[in-house]
């Protein structure tokens, strides 16, 4: 199985146990007298099972993204974790800039005026250097994860 693969059944595990999850709350109670209209046991046990298999599927993973390497030669992983600073950056900005966006309340000019204190054009600019970065990034990435073996 390749490395993407894998990735897209972690993905669609996520999904499962978050349905799962939300199943076993729709039904842990019901009226007194009344039937769960689904055996809550099934439901947790299918999702521990679920939970399981992630688990190995991860230190798949893990192992493949530890050891595999770009075409360029730089380690997946460290890639992976530059993606990661990439993002944090980007939303860090992305909260600064959208924190501008303050309604104006003033009734009258002689009221309190707020004013931004970064310069929001810059800081979009430097939003979209990262977006580009991180797309660039994503390219990279998936190569190689459509390159990648998990090991068995």
């Amino acid at each position: 199985m390749k490395l993407a693969e894998a990735l897209l059944i972690r993905a669609d595990q996520r999904k499962k146990m978050l349905s799962l999850r939300e199943r076993i709350a729709q039904n842990a109670m019901a009226q007194e007298g009344d039937s769960p209209r689904e055996d809550i046991a099934k439901l947790i046990a299918e999702c521990f099972a679920v939970i399981a298999e992630q688990q190995a599927l991860v230190l798949k993973i893990d192992v493949a993204n530890a050891a595999a390497k770009l075409p360029d030669g730089r380690p997946l992983a460290a890639v992976l974790g530059q993606r990661d600073v990439l993002m944090q950056q980007h939303s860090v900005l992305k909260s600064a800039v959208d924190a501008t966006h303050k309604e104006e309340d003033r009734y009258s000019p002689r009221e309190i005026k707020w004013v931004p204190q970064i310069d929001v054009a810059a800081t979009q600019k430097q939003m979209e250097d990262y977006s580009r970065k991180i797309r660039e990034l994503n390219v990279q990435i998936q190569e190689t994860n459509w390159r990648v073996e998990l090991e068995d």
